[in-house]
């Protein structure tokens, strides 16, 4: 390496892809970003029509999509996409009734941090993809 060359960031530990204290982290994000990437349309797809906050979780997807979207929300909703996707949860989801809950805990307080960047375009178009979702 030479003198001017800086390091490249060190991978993530995988707990800390769910820590709130690190969800701005460049790695992280960059690792949430590609969890989220690959795994939100699959599980929004199998789940559009059972949980209640659909809606909310399509909306922050497309907010942070948006190039226009700050980095540091993009940060935050990819963290908390991240928390939906992955298996790894406080309330797991096969539990029927309350399996979401969590989930929607986390959306929800993300939302109140970062809503001011969720655009009316970003809730249109989340509208529309449950509509969709839930008349299949």
């Amino acid at each position: 390496m030479t003198a001017k060359a800086k390091p490249a960031d060190p991978a993530p530990d995988p707990a800390d892809v769910l820590d709130p204290k690190k969800a701005l982290v460049p790695s992280v994000v960059k690792v949430n970003e590609a969890r989220v990437t690959k795994g939100f349309w699959p599980k929004i797809t199998r789940t559009a029509a059972r949980i209640p906050f659909a809606d909310q979780a399509l909306a922050a997807w497309y907010a942070a999509r948006d190039p226009e979207t700050p980095m540091a929300a993009k940060g935050m909703i990819f963290a908390s996409l991240a928390y939906f996707v992955l298996p790894v949860d406080a309330i797991p989801d096969i539990f029927a009734g309350i399996g979401y809950t969590d989930d929607a805990a986390v959306i929800t307080a993300v939302l109140a941090m970062v809503g001011a960047n969720i655009k009316r375009r970003h809730r249109d178009k989340a509208e529309d993809a449950v509509q969709r979702l839930k008349s299949k």
